[in-house]
């Protein structure tokens, strides 16, 4: 992988020693891991440059040589822009973060819906200059707040869906559970599906999808505990479900048993993402702080902390 930066509608990179005398064809899909779709069309396209002429897909490359492809074409953002401030974790060329408040739809559901972190997204690109459709990554149930991913034109797009597939976006939350666990750390790999008797709600069932959460514990209180959850899959309402299956649900989950006394919304937030960028390589860790409601439940919860 190289480093390519956003020049207009084109990525410009500079083609590394190791590739010397491969295909450039090759190169993208089996070196890079470009899609083999978008590749067919960017060669089909003439969109695919060395130095400065279009090449075929056959054509060898050259340490130190330009590349360039044309994957940044301007779109409509998909959503009306929102003029409120969205809270920027992480921003370059082909990926943005932001820290989505609880409360807020990560996305429209109906055509009504306004005011969701898609529409701030919106926003922002649009005082920022960026013509790309918005395009969140991955998901965060309405009453969870942290960190959301989103890419910024089709191939980041690919890539980075790829690498959520093959689990190398880390997604790392901070969970308050009722209940005092005695188990420092664990794995929950139970399958989860839809109940049938309530729309709402997922559990854990034989016939669900494979499912598995890590765990560790990072304090304990009287009654209640601070968990580090680790997500290895991506089901719906996952955290949620599993830590209900083991008899210790989200404080404020009534959905899956939680009581609603001490705080009026899960106490759950995504507070960091950790993956490999996908275009330059270096690993990045991007922290969400956690928001004042749980600052605040926490404090209460530390009135009374059981010491180990």
């Amino acid at each position: 992988m190289i480093r390519m930066e956003k020049q207009g509608e084109w990525l410009v990179g500079t083609i590394p020693d190791e590739a010397d005398d491969m295909p450039v064809g090759t190169l993208l899909r089996e070196q890079w891991k470009w899609p083999k779709k978008l590749v067919h069309l960017l060669f089909q396209q003439k969109e695919v440059w060395l130095d400065e002429s279009p090449v075929p897909q056959h054509r060898k490359v050259k340490s130190g040589q330009a590349i360039r492809a044309k994957v940044c074409t301007p779109e409509p953002h998909g959503v009306e822009p929102s003029g409120a401030t969205l809270d920027v974790l992480y921003e370059d060329d082909h990926l943005l973060i932001a820290n989505k408040p609880a409360g807020v739809l990560l996305h429209p559901t109906e055509k009504h819906h306004r005011g969701t972190l898609d529409h701030l997204v919106a926003g922002h690109f649009q005082r920022t200059g960026v013509q790309a459709r918005v395009r969140h990554v991955h998901r965060l149930d309405l009453e969870t707040s942290g960190a959301v991913m989103y890419a910024k034109h089709s191939l980041a797009s690919a890539l980075l869906d790829e690498a959520l597939r093959q689990r190398h976006i880390k997604r790392h939350y901070v969970a308050y559970v009722q209940g005092t666990l005695s188990k420092d750390s664990g794995t929950i790999a139970e399958p989860i599906g839809k109940d049938r008797n309530h729309p709402s709600r997922r559990r854990v069932t034989p016939n669900g999808d494979p499912a598995i959460t890590h765990f560790r514990v990072t304090e304990r209180y009287a009654g209640a505990t601070r968990l580090e959850c680790q997500l290895e899959t991506g089901r719906t309402h996952q955290i949620r479900v599993h830590l209900s299956y083991l008899g210790h649900p989200l404080l404020g989950d009534t959905l899956y048993g939680g009581k609603a006394g001490l705080i009026q919304r899960q106490a759950l937030h995504a507070f960091a993402l950790r993956f490999t960028h996908p275009f330059g390589g270096e690993m990045l860790d991007v922290l969400a702080s956690i928001p004042p409601e749980l600052m605040q439940l926490e404090e209460k919860l530390r009135q009374s902390p059981i010491r180990r």
